[in-house]
């Protein structure tokens, strides 16, 4: 009976060391949590990123800058956070052991320039193959190099009629239509077929010719 009683403490003991060894463990392995804010700014450091992506690539998490640049996220004592946008450099931020629970850190983005070579886009293959082409068509040209055919007056009307309009015509279009947008904003337009007075005043003149014949 005693050695049981002995055997049932020395096995209470060590459940006990096994117990206090894995909660210290696991306080050891457990990371701070840390709320990382801040702004993304441009190269000159005056312009805001938005939408530029803040996210740790071994967590799988991660969020976006609103209109200001301004993100904040959760993350872990020891992550790499990668910033990145289309058209700049990756930036890498770890998050120091000694963070503040409160992290703020200001990004300043790097332009990423690529440039490429100069090339010629030509619907032929060679210049060679494009001068037999144009050869080949014949087309007759006066001196000036103008195609009289083109100046048939009917071709012009109706290229005239059937031609939209270019982006010089849509501006005065837009010009000539922008006093009567700003009455409308103050009064309704109104609609001559709507008022009676001028079907009155029609009505009278359509007698009135009829009894002149």
């Amino acid at each position: 009976m005693c050695d049981l009683s002995r055997l049932l403490k020395t096995v209470f003991f060590f459940s006990i060391l096994i117990i206090f060894g894995i909660n210290s463990a696991v306080c050891q392995n457990q990371k701070r949590i840390i709320q990382l804010s801040g702004i993304v700014l441009g190269p000159d450091s005056m312009s805001v990123v938005p939408g530029a992506h803040i996210y740790v690539p071994k967590a799988g998490r991660g969020t976006t800058t609103n209109r200001t640049g301004f993100f904040s996220m959760p993350v872990l004592v020891g992550d790499s956070v990668v910033i990145s946008f289309v058209g700049y450099e990756r930036q890498h931020y770890v998050v120091p052991k000694n963070a503040n629970e409160y992290q703020t850190i200001i990004i300043e983005m790097i332009e990423d320039a690529t440039f490429l070579k100069e090339i010629t886009v030509m619907p032929f293959p060679t210049e060679e193959v494009f001068k037999e082409a144009v050869l080949a068509m014949n087309i007759p040209m006066d001196d000036n190099g103008i195609d009289k055919r083109n100046l048939n007056s009917e071709l012009m009307a109706l290229m005239l009629r059937t031609t939209p309009m270019d982006g010089a015509a849509n501006y005065r279009y837009y010009m000539d239509q922008y006093p009567g947008s700003i009455n409308d904003k103050f009064s309704a337009r109104t609609n001559p077929f709507l008022n009676v007075f001028n079907w009155v005043n029609f009505i009278r003149q359509l007698k009135k010719d009829k009894k002149n014949k």
